[in-house]
């Protein structure tokens, strides 16, 4: 609600990632949003039989604590949205309930299947010019094609199935509906209709019926259902369809002035983009793998997934099962101090997918590879610091070859905005100015997209605005670029390119 006297509006945004869950209250009061962290949970996959799941009913309890968290600040919430992971689908049977946990992307029961799909049902091209989404062998089509096949009991008695935003807004509501950036990660979805590819799915052996209405962005979906708002005291509100995919919500909160940027949504994962106004689905993006994912406000988003963080987050993992733990601080540090250019690892190598111990991993890498093995916490550090920044400086080039627009600045939002060393070493390596932060984005867009959804702002230029007004960036300017791209010749010679 808004307090007509005040004119101060109130969103409560959950963030859910593959690891851990916020409920973050949002504040909107003359044109500048403020956040505040009401609650925090861990969130992971689970083994259970021979399968991975989510834990779909303990996200739900999540959300009700983070309910009764935002009744207790006592100011009045207009609605709440919810972002999340792609691809991960729940199926709900005839009656209306949950008949199975959603199996996670990670789990491998997939990778077979995409082949076997290739082969039997259709090509990987032909099946990138009807989606314009990049192979991953996770992707939804896949994952209800292995599940047809297998006989999983769950999605054979599903009537619908939704995904994993659209499920929990429908736990709290009692409505079924898709919305469009989610779905558009399934590669079930015509892009240019921004609606379900129903032939592509019977052909697939997927049932049409499954699937439910697709919505845009920024859309209520329904009032929270009245017994929870009594249980969590928060009174009437409603839920709205957000960008429901978390790197839409990200990207939707990119503090830029016009749309010559490219992005980096930066954390586990990496996700690299430019924005246009339709898909582009041409020899070219097939050929750099990009994938065509829906946006807010009728863009597209054009992007490309590459292993982010996660080299270091294993690394640290590693060290600190045997007993050396590092402060961000004392990280950055060691890397500082280490020589620069000593070896370089493309981070989307499959020796780094799942390798139990990563820094032998990288070890082996430059051995095989012939370059300096690495000695030492910090010439590891630096390895994977200065490796990513050169990789991001390839992804970039690929995307400002086919850009309709010059890229002039690369903003970089999410987690990983805050590792002030990787983005110098990102604005040296691209040549163009690196805009960090905020780091918040993805709550950012989710909370600015229920202020769409209630006429505070009217277009994604406003909501931009908004942000612009709200947070603070560090602008990291190229530097060295003559040493850069002489380390750039050297990585993509390393990296088979």
């Amino acid at each position: 609600m808004e307090d007509n006297k005040t004119g101060i509006s109130h969103f409560l945004a959950f963030d859910l990632g593959a690891t851990s869950g916020r409920g973050i209250l949002g504040r909107l009061c003359d044109g500048i949003l403020t956040v505040k962290e009401l609650t925090r949970f861990p969130n992971g996959m689970m083994y259970l039989g021979r399968h991975m799941y989510w834990n779909i009913y303990s996200l739900y309890e999540k959300l009700c604590e983070g309910l009764t968290a935002a009744a207790a600040e006592k100011v009045g919430i207009r609605s709440a949205g919810i972002d999340a992971w792609g691809v991960d689908f729940v199926p709900v049977a005839r009656d209306g309930s949950i008949s199975g946990l959603p199996v996670a992307y990670r789990d491998p029961y997939t990778v077979r299947a995409s082949e076997d799909y290739f082969s039997g049902i259709m090509s990987q091209h032909e099946l990138y010019a009807a989606t314009g989404i990049q192979h991953l062998a996770f992707n939804s089509i896949f994952q209800m094609y292995a599940q047809h096949r297998e006989g999983l009991y769950a999605f054979g008695q599903a009537d619908k199935i939704l995904f994993i935003p659209d499920a929990l807004a429908y736990m709290l509501t009692g409505k079924m509906v898709t919305e469009y950036t989610v779905a558009s990660t399934s590669q079930l979805l015509d892009p240019y209709a921004r609606d379900w590819n129903y032939g592509l799915a019977e052909r697939s052996g997927i049932r049409a019926g499954l699937f439910c209405p697709v919505i845009p962005s920024g859309t209520a979906v329904a009032p929270l259902d009245k017994d929870i708002a009594m249980r969590t005291g928060v009174g009437k509100l409603d839920i709205v369809a957000v960008a429901g995919h978390d790197t839409a919500s990200a990207v939707a909160a990119v503090p830029a002035p016009d749309g010559e940027f490219a992005y980096l949504s930066s954390g586990t994962w990496s996700l690299m983009g430019i924005e246009i106004g339709s898909p582009m689905i041409t020899p070219a993006t097939e050929a750099f793998n990009m994938t065509n994912e829906g946006g807010v406000c009728g863009t597209v988003r054009l992007l490309k997934n590459i292993t982010g963080m996660w080299l270091l987050e294993q690394c640290l993992s590693v060290w600190k099962g045997q007993g050396t733990e590092y402060t961000y601080d004392e990280m950055v540090a060691l890397a500082q101090n280490a020589p620069e250019f000593l070896a370089f690892i493309d981070p989307d190598d499959a020796a780094f997918a799942s390798p139990g111990n990563m820094p032998a991993a990288i070890a082996a890498y430059c051995r095989a590879s012939g370059q300096h093995v690495p000695e030492s916490h910090g010439e590891i550090i630096r390895i994977i610091l200065e490796s990513l920044a050169l990789k991001y400086r390839m992804v970039l080039d690929e995307f400002r070859s086919i850009a309709p627009f010059p890229v002039r600045r690369l903003h970089v939002v999410g987690g990983g905005s805050k590792n002030s060393l990787l983005n110098r070493f990102t604005a040296g390596a691209a040549g163009i100015p690196v805009i960090a932060g905020p780091a918040e984005a993805t709550a950012i867009g989710n909370l600015m997209m229920q202020a769409y959804a209630a006429g505070n702002v009217s277009s994604l230029e406003e909501i931009r605005q908004t942000v612009c007004r709200s947070v603070k960036t560090e602008t990291f300017m190229p530097a060295d670029t003559g040493r850069w791209n002489a380390a750039y010749r050297s990585f993509r010679r390393i990296a088979g390119k």
